[in-house]
């Protein structure tokens, strides 16, 4: 008997995700673009996670494009420094004006 389960989702690392997504900070104004990277348990809660860090950066609404896992750090810059906060358990916004 097996007595811990084989699962392709254990990861030893934890999971980082990037969210690619377009949020507002005014009611019909210019959306901004966003790449929001965290350690979150699954999809959802890191979807949760970045609404909340969005809302208390101000945004008042979002709208999430993408949503996808980092499988290696990322060399350049602003995404390492991104990768290495969310690491340390950070949620990172990568703004794009």
């Amino acid at each position: 008997m097996i007595s811990t389960p084989d699962n392709d989702n254990n990861f030893d690392d934890p999971m980082v995700f990037i969210i690619i997504a377009k949020a507002y900070e005014v009611e019909g104004g210019e959306g901004i673009d966003l790449h929001i990277m965290l350690t979150a348990a699954d999809d959802d809660s890191a979807v949760r996670a970045a609404l909340n860090a969005l809302s208390e950066e101000g945004f008042l609404e979002a709208d999430l494009d993408q949503i996808g896992m980092v499988t290696s750090p990322p060399d350049e810059e602003p995404h390492a420094s991104a990768y290495q906060g969310a690491l340390e358990g950070e949620v990172a916004i990568i703004r794009f004006n």
